[in-house]
């Protein structure tokens, strides 16, 4: 659907964006994700023909945004991070003039703007004014104003900024519902947002594309071994005794609970089969179980998100950093 290829954007000597190769599938939810000042909103605003690259190229749908904008542009719907609205118009105006700027046939607007009203909840405000909106009515008509007309591709910039919780939770139903049958791709910087709504994520810092995966592979890479924690009701050698055997365990450690007779153990698995493929965690279990050790819970964790995000852009920090100083050398 969407081929960005080999994209620039230098501001005066500063690479806001920095020759960002990806390609955007059909029927997903994209997650940009990346600090402030990543280059998100500029590869977003060059994406949908609202700023000039310096090079590279972007295809919508086969057609390039640069050389044919007006064919590309009638693939998408964009939300900019501030929702571009009249505020002498009511809603209802607004969205008007914006299907009649979408080339929406005249006989199809009415309903057309309906639809997106009771998409977005706006129905009960569409005769007042937009300057007497709260900022998170402002973002809803921004997003039916996206919507309208039902594009294939919706782009969101930082469609949840400084809305309450109530209406996160409501922006999020709303572009899961949107994700059924278009491609989505949203911005945000907000780790849990992203993993809440997003098919894939592509990280991106400094303007290059540092990672690019489901947010299940991009945690399951960046987790390394599994890591493990246990109640157990035993003594520290029986613990010893019941896990040695088993070769995946590492980095053990049995220390005191605070419940008199409970240790809780912790340690990590450079492996989750067995040598006959068993899940390594029914041998732990068993092994307990022969030993007559009451395990009173067992809990398994991955990196999450936020470890993932923190290690990528760390890297970064570190690889540019080693460039300069081998600048400084030379």
């Amino acid at each position: 659907m969407i081929e960005v290829r080999n994209l620039v954007k230098d501001y005066g000597g500063h690479l806001a964006v920095d020759h960002l190769n990806f390609t955007i599938e059909d029927g997903q939810i994209y997650g940009f994700l990346g600090p402030n000042g990543a280059g998100k909103s500029t590869t977003m605003n060059i994406m949908t023909g609202y700023i000039g690259a310096t090079e590279g190229d972007v295809l919508i749908n086969g057609n390039n945004i640069l050389e044919d904008p007006e064919k590309a542009k009638q693939c998408i719907g964009y939300l900019p991070e501030i929702p571009p609205l009249y505020v002498d118009m009511t809603v209802k105006e607004q969205l008007f003039f914006a299907a009649e700027l979408k080339k929406i046939p005249k006989k199809d607007r009415e309903q057309a703007v309906k639809e997106v009203m009771e998409l977005a909840r706006l129905t009960e405000v569409k005769g007042r004014l937009i300057r007497n909106l709260s900022k998170g009515y402002r973002q809803r008509v921004g997003l039916a104003q996206a919507v309208l007309g039902f594009p294939p591709v919706i782009v969101l910039d930082e469609p949840t900024v400084g809305l309450d919780p109530k209406q996160i939770i409501e922006i999020r139903d709303t572009i899961r519902m949107l994700g059924k049958n278009h491609t989505v791709i949203l911005s945000s910087h907000i780790l849990s947002e992203v993993s809440a709504v997003c098919d894939h994520i592509m990280i991106i810092d400094r303007g290059r594309l540092i990672a690019s995966d489901t947010p299940e592979n991009l945690e399951r890479q960046m987790a390394g071994a599994l890591g493990m924690e246990m109640l157990v009701k035993a003594d520290k050698e029986d613990i010893l005794n019941a896990l040695n055997p088993i070769s995946q365990i590492e980095e053990l450690i049995v220390e005191e609970s605070g419940e008199e007779g409970v240790k809780n153990v912790s340690f990590r698995l450079n492996g989750e089969q067995g040598e006959n493929g068993e899940d390594v965690r029914d041998l732990i279990f068993f092994a307990f179980a022969d030993q007559r050790l009451p395990i009173r819970s067992m809990t398994s964790q991955r990196a999450s998100l936020e470890e993932v995000f923190l290690e990528l852009t760390s890297e970064v920090d570190e690889e540019e950093s080693e460039e300069r100083e081998e600048e400084k050398a030379e």
